[in-house]
Order: C-alpha cells, then structure tokens, then sequence
C-alpha cells in the first residue's frame, strides 16, 4: 500500500510540474502609473557609447504581430494608428486612410507619405543598453506593439528631422506634442531598462518640472 501511495504522489509531482514551470503559471510585468518627474528620476544615467552600433542588429520591419494577416510590423502599425481606416489588399498594401502626424499636426492621406518612429531610435537604444541584448531582444524592441507608444505613425519629414537625437536636442515642432512626447520618451526608456546621458536627463527634468509637470507616465517592463 505504501508503494502505491508513492507511485501516485510521483505521478502528482510529475503532472504538477509542466503546471508550474508554465509561462501562463509565471505572473505578468506589473503595469506601472507615476507622475513624469518621478518616472524621470527612475531612468538610470550613465554615459552612452555607441561602439559598434548597426541598423542592421535590430531585425526589422518582422511579420508583425499577427503572422497569419499578410502585414509586417509597419503595415499593423498603420492600421492601427489610421483616424480613417485604410484598406489593405494584395501583400497588405494600403490604399486610402487618414493620420494624424501628432509631433507635428499634419493630416496625412498617404501611408507612404509616413515614417513608422521608433520613440526612442535604435541608434539611442544601442547607445542606452540595448549594445548588450540578444538579437531576439533588439528585434523585439525594435517591432515593439506591446506599447501603444514605442512605435508612431509620424510625417517622413518630422521622423527624418528627428534623426537618432533625444530631447535635449530635439522636440516635436508642436508645442501641443512635447508633454506627450516626452512622456512617451520616458515610458519606453522605463519599459525596456534604458539608461540616459546627462545632458538628456537634465533636459528631461526640466520639462518634468515646468510644463509637464502634469503629465503621468504609464508603463509596463518588457518581458
């Protein structure tokens, strides 16, 4: 009797193992709420180095969220970002839709007329600690739509003026955009555990001080 007893808590312990050493058994990144100056202050600073960096480490645009729908990462992002729906035919070309480029309030009729932006550019990513990821972690970053704010829908014009700089060398040319901006500046830099340089952390308080001392951050770590 006693060996049977064993065999059946052995059997119990083997079926309970694949429960809990499930992903759905492990708990989630906790969403996380906080004032901007107090997100700011969570951001690590620390120099940058940009030794060795290559667009080409962050594998992009991938199959996107849904593999089974036809469209890349850019294609969802649009889609979802549109004021006025686009359709998608053959290979997820769009045709019609409406944007709103919010750094710099343009409309916008043409998907092709629009640059998908990283938040935070791979260049500053590389900079802040994305140097040290694995190639599945910066393709991961780099095809973000976990966040609503990693990846946006902005003007060819605004992005390419924007280049690889953060806010202490530029802004959206919207006064109405900054708040939110560097609101989502400082979400991604939290969600993905990047650092920031002086100069970058020192502009970043300013705004969290002065004109966007109202605006929460709303983030969550990636997994």
């Amino acid at each position: 009797m006693i060996k049977n007893l064993l065999r059946g808590f052995s059997a119990l312990s083997l079926a309970l193992v694949p429960l809990l050493s499930s992903p759905a058994a492990l708990a989630a990144p906790t969403a996380e709420v906080t004032t901007l100056a107090d997100a700011v202050g969570l951001v690590k600073v620390t120099e940058e180095d940009r030794t060795g960096y290559s667009r080409s480490s962050f594998k992009h645009w991938n199959s996107g969220d849904d593999a089974t729908d036809g469209c890349n990462t850019r294609a969802e992002v649009l889609i979802a970002e549109a004021v006025v729906a686009p359709a998608a035919g053959a290979g997820c070309k769009l045709s019609g839709g409406t944007w709103v480029s919010y750094y710099d309030g343009q409309e916008v009729s043409s998907a092709g007329a629009l640059d998908i932006d990283h938040m935070v550019p791979l260049a500053e990513a590389w900079d802040s600690g994305a140097s040290g990821w694995t190639a599945a972690r910066r393709e991961a970053y780099a095809n973000d739509q976990g966040a609503t704010v990693s990846l946006v829908a902005v003007t060819a014009r605004s992005n390419r003026q924007k280049s690889d700089q953060d806010p202490a060398d530029w802004m959206p040319p919207s006064p109405d955009a900054q708040c939110r901006y560097v609101g989502e500046w400082v979400s991604t830099k939290l969600r993905w555990d990047l650092t920031a340089d002086d100069r970058e952390s020192e502009a970043l308080k300013v705004y969290a001080e002065g004109p966007c001392e109202d605006t929460i951050v709303r983030y969550t770590p990636a997994a």
